[in-house]
């Protein structure tokens, strides 16, 4: 039987904007505790937030707990929180990730936070590195509670990423970005088995152009009159439904449009319609000329 959120408590990373607010949003609604773990939150996560730890007369609570997703000891601690503020964890989303900005840039080898001084690309920290590093966290959590009397055999416990069409799409200007939600797709399809082995589903959904603050550089993009935007909402709503569904099984990569759902098969997949709405972004050409320009301006000289 598949997870059903009511009464649950979830971890979700970037709940603080865009997608995993909505999500975060959402689990509440459907009685399911949740504590967010992010820099910083929009006010209107900041109004979710209850005012005090502790018991609140078993009343649904988000709490918050600020961490750099980047750095495992402040993973560990917001793992150890959800714990301690309410006694478990059955659903964990490392939803937290970045659109390759231009402070985490591979045409930028030379500036922002990648160079020889950090030794890593802040992207990929952020988009995979991270999501495995929560895997990890949950895993062990999970086979804790499965090992206690708290929690019967059948308990299903469930990790959710959310990946990207990019995954299967050649992206020049945020090649980063790709690789990143590439590489998560295919850790998520790698740990399917877990579900029928020790009732650990590992599922992700892959959205296509939904609008949130990580699109913040490259908007002008995006012609809202003839792109057509998917609501961060509506993303959360088929977040849930892959939780809560019998038929969405540990592995599925699930492609999120406007008007429209499929499974994306790890061999032999046609690849994203870019046809129907929600997909196209009519000023992508723009970006690649600019790529270019920064191949000649950052590179060989």
């Amino acid at each position: 039987m598949a997870l059903q959120v009511s009464g649950k408590t979830a971890l979700v990373t970037g709940g603080g904007s865009g997608i995993c607010l909505e999500f975060t949003k959402l689990l509440l609604a459907n009685n399911c505790n949740v504590l967010i773990a992010d820099l910083q939150l929009l006010p209107e996560a900041e109004a979710l937030i209850s005012p005090s730890s502790g018991s609140s007369n078993g009343a649904t609570r988000a709490v918050f707990q600020k961490t750099d997703v980047t750095d495992w000891a402040q993973l560990e601690k917001a793992f150890e929180r959800v714990v301690s503020e309410f006694g478990g964890l059955d659903l964990v989303c490392p939803g937290a990730g970045i659109f390759e900005p231009s402070w985490s840039n591979f045409w930028h080898p030379k500036t922002g936070h990648d160079t020889t001084a950090t030794n890593t690309y802040k992207t990929l920290e952020i988009n995979l590195t991270h999501p495995i590093r929560c895997t990890q966290l949950a895993l062990d959590i999970f086979k804790r509670q499965q090992s206690s009397s708290s929690s019967p055999p059948s308990t299903r416990f469930t990790i959710l990423h959310i990946a990207s069409i990019a995954a299967q799409l050649p992206l020049l200007p945020a090649p980063l970005y790709a690789a990143s939600k590439a590489g998560l797709a295919s850790f998520v399809r790698s740990l399917g088995p877990l579900e029928q082995q020790c009732n650990i589903r590992v599922a992700a959904v892959a959205p296509a152009l939904v609008n949130t603050p990580i699109w913040y550089e490259r908007r002008k993009w995006v012609d809202e009159k003839v792109d057509s935007w998917i609501s961060p909402a509506r993303i959360a709503e088929v977040m849930l439904g892959v939780v809560q569904g019998e038929e969405f099984v540990g592995g599925t990569v699930l492609e999120v449009g406007l008007e429209s759902v499929r499974k994306v098969e790890g061999l032999n997949d046609p690849g994203p319609d870019m046809s129907k709405r929600g997909y196209k972004v009519s000023g992508a050409g723009e970006g690649v000329v600019g790529t270019f320009e920064l191949l000649e301006k950052n590179f060989g000289n």
